[in-house]
């Protein structure tokens, strides 16, 4: 394959940072837009510059375009599973937005069209490409901190102030369970930071979530704040804190957001500083370990580069015909620690992730 023709579904805020790589990847070029609106497509298209790129209102005239080999679908959770569906049964090779679907039924549905298919399926998450993630990842796996034994992960927005304007609909949705599958932090953005604890200390076996309601800047209703408590196999914890503070002045150009994760071993610690946004002019990475701090300041910190990453990930795979993370299994693993941790929250107990196979969720 010496050019993947690109098809996006969904062409919303988000989108913009999807495209990047896309945009520049020497073997990657964007040739088809869908969207219900016409004219916010019509505007990717000239802010991208792609004025060739098909615009449709129509995934399925999208998915009819022998030029299109793969598509990357950003809609409301809700869409996602007949989106991909219909993209698996014309061939194409589908790189599907988190969390991948709202149950672990649409889930396994997903996983098993794909593999009788026999398309290229991933589900995009980016935080574990973000350049801090993944110097950090490096140094865990080469026993800098010794063996990890528990993992703190501090979500916190704040201000929005000097942040993107995120257009109401965006917002509207997930206020939405029923198109969203839970709240917009613990459950929508959670599912990032569930997939940094996944990626740094494996599948949970237990998980026991306290999930608060805060009315905030718009009247939005957040879920928060919350606390999801986690045990791994092998006497390992970890927890989820998330926590909205309206008056809390984040660094940022994207969403006024702020990302803590701490990593604890048997012989050092990791510190991951920032994430969406920064506080202060911390280093990004810190690595204690024999008496000492070191500092890791030569690293990308612009959370847009997580989106490069990840995206260029997945084209090396396709080109190589190999599997990106997160495959669909993956995904469904982290979408079973989402859906734990709505349960607990709901049923004010600890939950097995086994017991959401019997319940699906």
């Amino acid at each position: 394959m010496d050019t993947i023709g690109v098809g996006i579904i969904g062409t919303g805020r988000i989108s913009d940072l999807h495209a990047i790589e896309y945009r520049r990847n020497p073997y990657t070029r964007i040739v088809a837009l869908c969207d219900r609106d016409p004219e916010l497509a019509a505007g990717r298209r000239r802010a991208w510059g792609v004025p060739g790129a098909l615009i449709t209102t129509d995934y399925h005239e999208l998915l009819a375009q022998s030029a299109v080999d793969l598509v990357e679908i950003l809609l409301p959770h809700h869409l996602h599973a007949e989106a991909a569906l219909a993209a698996f049964a014309a061939g194409k090779a589908v790189s599907l937005q988190k969390p991948m679907t709202t149950t672990l039924a649409a889930a396994d549905r997903l996983v098993v069209a794909a593999e009788q298919a026999g398309v290229p399926f991933r589900v995009f998450e980016n935080f574990i490409f973000y350049p801090p993630v993944m110097r950090a990842k490096e140094l865990v796996d080469a026993g800098a901190i010794g063996t990890p034994l528990t993992i703190r992960i501090k979500s916190n927005p704040g201000s929005r102030q000097f942040a993107w304007d995120v257009p109401a609909g965006a917002q509207a949705w997930r206020q939405d369970r029923s198109q969203a599958g839970g709240g917009p932090l613990v459950f929508d953005d959670g599912h990032h930071k569930f997939a940094l604890a996944w990626h740094f200390m494996g599948p949970p076996q237990e998980v026991h979530a306290w999930i608060g309601s805060t009315v905030g800047e718009g009247g939005y209703v957040f879920d928060a704040p919350a606390m999801v408590s986690f045990r791994f196999a092998g006497q390992r914890f970890g927890n989820l804190e998330v926590v909205y503070s309206p008056g809390l002045q984040i660094d940022t150009e994207h969403y006024a957001q702020d990302d803590r994760v701490e990593i604890t071993g048997t012989e050092g610690v990791i510190l991951i500083n920032r994430g969406h946004g920064q506080l202060g002019d911390v280093a990004p990475l810190q690595h204690y370990r024999d008496g000492r701090w070191t500092d890791y300041r030569d690293l990308e910190t612009g959370w847009e580069r997580s989106f490069v990453h990840a995206t260029r990930h997945a084209v090396d795979a396709l080109r190589a015909g190999s599997q990106a993370l997160l495959s669909g299994r993956d995904a469904r693993e982290i979408l079973r620690f989402a859906l734990a941790a709505e349960a607990s929250a709901r049923q004010g107990r600890a939950v097995r992730v086994e017991e959401l196979e019997e319940t699906d969720g």
